[in-house]
Parts: structure tokens; sequence; C-alpha cells
């Protein structure tokens, strides 16, 4: 099982992408040339949930009940493998089975995990909420993952919500959905994300001070 450590980008790089939406993030992706950063189909399992961190990714195995063994399901490899404000990325190929629960949402919060995204299931949600733990997933299930699902690489490239994730890439995610911030192209995609932010922050001052919605939207390309 792959646990090569990631690369991790600076703390002030993080701070300034903490307060940027995601679909600002969007806007900023486009003007990039990034199209396909959004993910679909995976969103917060409660209101108010939010995270930014960089990716610690995880390759899932699935199968009938009874293909793996209570070793395979490694949540706990998962947790040991992220560092305080990293957030667990698992590729699970959409399935219905859970691979996290209230238990484990205990663990990583103590860890200092940021938050978790999961392209499968998970369940537990009344914990997670009481935990302070956030998570965005494709589905909420009972069902558990033990002898159905296999943590086979950790820190490997995987695929979530359709979007390539990297180790190491970072991970934004609000009310709206998802985004996955390529490492590489980070600086450059927050100067874009910061210059749509002005740009709103300009628009909903003129509008205050009478400019229509026409007018903003005439004047200020990426509202």
């Amino acid at each position: 099982m792959d646990q090569a450590d990631i690369t991790r980008p600076n703390a002030a790089l993080l701070a300034r992408i903490a307060p940027i939406a995601t679909g600002t993030f969007a806007n900023a992706f486009d003007e990039v040339g990034l199209f396909h950063n959004v993910m679909e189909g995976i969103s917060g399992v409660a209101q108010g949930v939010a995270l930014c961190g960089p990716a610690i990714t995880v390759k899932l195995s699935v199968g009938a009940p009874g293909s793996f063994t209570s070793a395979d399901f490694a949540v706990g490899a998962m947790i040991d493998a992220a560092r305080r404000g990293d957030v667990i990325v698992i590729d699970g190929a959409g399935c219905r089975y859970s691979t996290w629960g209230g238990m484990a949402s205990y663990a990583a919060k103590l860890k200092g995990v940021r938050g978790l995204v999961v392209d499968g299931a998970v369940r537990d949600f009344e914990e997670m909420v009481a935990f302070g733990f956030d998570v965005f997933s494709r589905h909420i299930v009972p069902t558990t993952g033990r002898s159905r699902l296999k943590v086979e690489a950790i820190n490997v490239p995987i695929s979530v919500g359709g979007v390539l994730v990297n180790p190491g890439d970072i991970m934004v995610g609000d009310g709206t959905g998802v985004i996955a911030i390529p490492h590489a192209q980070a600086e450059a995609v927050v100067q874009f994300a910061e210059k749509c932010q002005r740009g709103d922050d300009a628009a909903m001052a003129d509008m205050k001070n009478g400019l229509s919605f026409s007018e903003a939207m005439a004047k200020y390309r990426n509202i």
C-alpha cells in the first residue's frame, strides 16, 4: 500500500484560498483552462460544512459482501497517513457501501484532519455533525464497507466526481460543492480567483449605489 508523504502548500497560500467560494474558483478555472476540476455529484452531508486543505488520496476496490477481509477495510491507515489540516479524499467508484462513519470522524477530528471527500458512501450522519467533522460524499447509507471494500493504495492519483486528484492537490468545499486545485497551478488559480472576488465586491458596492444588475454584469464579466 503506497503511503508516500505529499507536498503541501504553504500556510500563506491556504489562508488566501480558504475565504474564497467554490463558484469563484470555478470562474478562475475557466480563465486558466481547467475545465474539469469541479466535482460532479459530491456534496456536503450537512449544512454549513466547508473545508480547505491538501489531499491525502485513497483508492478503494469494491466487491460483493465477503470479497475482502476486515484487515482490508483499512480506514485507520487513511487517518494515519494524514496530518493536521489535510483532507482525506477517497475514490470509491461511487459505491453505496460506507467507507467512513462516526468513529472514524471522531478519530480524524481529534488528529486535526480538516475533512473528508468521498466518491462513495458514508454513514453515522448524526455523529459526524455532533463531532463537527466536515464531510462531502456522493451517498449516505447504513451499509458497512467491511468485507466489501479494500484500501488498495494511499497517495496515488485518483478520480473523484469526475476529477483527477493527485496527492497534495488543494481541496475546497462549501455549500455549493467541491473543487480540486492542482498543486502545480495553485498560484495562478488563486490569483484569478482573487481577481474575480475583487470584481464581485466592486459590483456589490456599485449596485448598492444604484447600478442595476444588468449594468453590473456588463461591467464585471465574471459575476
